[in-house]
């Protein structure tokens, strides 16, 4: 009885669509992370603005791997297209403000590395943004 427990708790944590998921939020860390180098070691950016504009290059990446990759949507109307990209980037846009807020805790004032930290904030923004855009964005509207 609890293997049959267990085995449906697996296959519903452990799916194409979570596994896709996953290998999206790889890659638009990735993207999101050589941005943020960039910006901050090649054109010495402050970290705070590096990551804005780092942010908004991965949340594009992000927006295509999900929308084809990920929860696979069918065409829609213009409308409901245009809701979903104002949606994603908004839920986006709350897991930049957590971002930013560790960014400025901290690199700004406790002066911690700051690839460390914004390496690891992207685990923390990666389950935010799954959990945002499975209830929030892709939920069959």
């Amino acid at each position: 009885m609890r293997f049959k427990q267990i085995s449906k708790i697996k296959d519903r944590i452990i799916n194409r669509e979570t596994v896709s998921y996953a290998i999206s939020g790889v890659l638009t860390t990735g993207v999101n992370l050589v941005f943020y180098f960039l910006l901050c070691y090649v054109f010495h950016l402050n970290n705070l603005i590096a990551n804005v504009i780092a942010w908004f290059f991965a949340v594009a990446f992000a927006y295509y791997m999900n929308v084809t990759l990920v929860f696979q949507e069918k065409k829609s109307t213009v409308r409901k297209g245009l809701t979903k990209v104002i949606k994603f980037f908004l839920a986006r846009g709350f897991s930049l403000v957590v971002e930013e807020a560790g960014l400025f805790l901290f690199v700004s004032i406790l002066e911690w590395n700051n690839m460390l930290v914004k390496s690891a904030l992207a685990v923390v923004v990666i389950v935010l943004n799954y959990i945002l855009s499975k209830v929030f964005i892709f939920n069959g509207i």
